[in-house]
């Protein structure tokens, strides 16, 4: 009989798991973690053959509507391995492996069809009273589901028997087992108890639908979630924890009881900046495009048109290749693609002993409140470290209306809370006078905008270990050169600045004027979110470039 080493599954992952350009990183290191698993070098795990024979006897009565052949036959390859994988790995006590099922693949690749067959799945296969919950942003993204469903079961005649479609929910009369798609709400979520759930379009939430469903499983056997979503441009979405989650397993950073089954369809970052020529791009964020070339070619084309027009791009980087970004607009500041490629890890040993400036950005006592450190190597390379201040008793009311997830950039330490309903100014002015030791950085100057500064600057220069500060005027005429350096620095990949999310965000909102002699700044008002800590970034600039073109360095600036 058929094992699960003669399956679709295990030839697919032996593909994935080869080194290969096509292939993104965490696909291939999730393929090999499982292929590990089938060729029994995983103590306490293995892929249950029986199991396996029953649920591919299962995908062979289904029959795929419109292509009219079985499952087994129909469906897509990564999709045949998900599905092996979820429901056919399991721990030696005969418990399910797996609890999370995490997809992130760019759009038209059948998944909703392959959604649909986990339900059925799930339905005929899990203990009896069993109940499936689907949930997206809305009852008709959600209930796209249920349709799916209804076409399968209806175009199958071994399950016609064994299903009642309803109105409201599907029930399996054979398992006694019932599905129901609900829309996320936080007052109809509660109180369900899913034994599976689905959640379509994550990267559209924020993560309390996921959460609700995980813990309606918490004493539950066999437990499962599966995850789907493409790449949204909002920062406050439940994807982006899950996918980081998924990435801390497969590097083996993070040891859980909740392990994740994570193909995540996305281009590796050495290739994101080639988006616009590089193949692999589309290859990588989604498996589909390698044996379909009438797809891959529709693909190109909506690149050709992407990288003619801003409008389209990002639709076609979040949707089509997997890469987060934020539309530019016609006055945008510089791509967020390419701020993205100019973050590294911590290096505090790097800071040791360097000359530094520093630059402000205080705003109202009630909104946000940036710093930033820079420096210039002996390359005359460009490296930053931002942090952002906000009042502690508003970050989840400006999570939700700026859509950041502020809970996280301060788990990162990229942002602080400080204060209560406004911030806490003697917190930040302890922090900037702190610099110097804790990094052990020599302060040149410090460059302030005077509005909302005054206070704070006296301070500072009145300290026992007083900063020279210098104010630096929000205007064109002054700014435009640091400006203009900061986006060639970063264009030739000559900026670095310590991982920092919130200021790639931040990137991603800015949006420039320009004056009658085309002079540029970033524009608070204009820009389509918070640009704090940019601003604070191009006012330390600003100052290091001053001082770099007196000293008679090759900073000079071309207007």
């Amino acid at each position: 009989m058929d094992s699960v080493k003669d399956s679709r599954a295990y030839k697919y992952a032996c593909f994935a798991a080869r080194e290969n350009s096509q292939i993104g990183q965490y696909v291939r290191k999730q393929c090999r973690k499982w292929k590990d698993i089938v060729d029994g070098k995983t103590e306490s795990v293995y892929v249950d053959d029986k199991e396996y024979r029953r649920i591919s006897a299962i995908l062979k009565i289904i029959v795929h509507p419109d292509l009219q052949c079985n499952m087994y036959d129909g469906l897509e390859d990564y999709a045949i391995l998900l599905i092996t994988a979820v429901f056919c790995t399991k721990y030696e006590n005969g418990r399910r492996y797996y609890t999370t099922g995490l997809l992130e693949i760019a759009r038209k690749n059948f998944k909703t069809f392959t959604s649909a067959v986990i339900f059925i799945i799930g339905m005929l296969t899990l203990p009896k009273f069993s109940r499936l919950f689907s949930v997206a942003p809305d009852l008709k993204l959600s209930s796209e589901l249920k349709i799916a469903i209804n076409k399968i079961i209806e175009s199958s005649p071994a399950l016609l028997k064994h299903f009642r479609i309803m109105r409201s929910e599907v029930r399996c009369l054979a398992a006694e087992t019932n599905y129901t798609p609900l829309a996320y709400s936080k007052d109809k979520l509660d109180g369900k108890l899913a034994h599976m759930f689905l959640a379509d379009e994550v990267g559209a939430m924020d993560g309390y639908p996921v959460q609700a469903m995980r813990s309606s499983q918490i004493n539950l056997r066999d437990k499962l979630g599966v995850l789907i979503s493409t790449q949204y441009p909002n920062d406050n979405n439940g994807l982006l924890a899950e996918i980081d989650l998924a990435k801390r397993q497969l590097n083996k950073l993070y040891e859980g009881r909740g392990n994740y089954f994570a193909l995540l369809y996305e281009p590796d970052e050495e290739i994101r900046l080639n988006w616009q020529t590089d193949d692999n791009v589309l290859y990588q964020a989604n498996p589909v495009t390698l044996n379909n070339k009438e797809f891959f070619d529709d693909l190109i084309e909506e690149r050709t048109l992407a990288v003619l027009y801003e409008g389209r791009r990002e639709n076609f980087l979040c949707k089509h290749c997997n890469i987060q970004y934020k539309g530019l607009g016609v006055e945008g500041y510089v791509d967020a693609v390419y701020v993205a490629a100019c973050s590294v890890p911590e290096n505090l040993d790097f800071w040791k002993g360097r000359r530094v400036w520093l630059g402000l950005d205080l705003s109202q006592t009630e909104d946000n409140t940036a710093v930033a450190m820079v420096t210039f190597d002996e390359s005359e390379r460009l490296f930053a470290k931002v942090w952002g201040f906000l009042p502690k008793d508003k970050i989840q009311i400006k999570t939700v209306k700026e859509e950041v997830d502020y809970k996280r950039h301060i788990a990162d330490k990229e942002c602080f809370g400080c204060g209560g309903e406004v911030i806490d100014y003697g917190f930040v002015e302890r922090f900037i006078l702190d610099i110097e030791k804790q990094y052990g950085v020599k302060i040149v100057q410090c460059g302030f905008d005077r509005y909302n500064a005054i206070s704070t600057v006296q301070k500072l220069e009145n300290a026992d270990n007083p900063i020279e500060c210098v104010e630096l005027k929000q205007h064109s005429s002054v700014l435009h050169p640091a400006t203009k350096l900061l986006k060639e620095k970063i264009l030739s990949r000559e900026f670095f600045f310590d991982q920092n999310k919130l200021l790639e965000i931040n990137f991603a909102n800015a949006r420039c004027t320009e004056d009658t002699n085309l002079n540029k700044y970033v524009n608070k008002k204009k820009s389509s979110g918070k640009v704090d800590l940019v601003v604070a970034l191009i006012n330390a600039v600003c100052l290091a470039q001053i001082e770099m073109l007196h000293e008679g360095e090759r900073f000079l600036i071309q207007y």
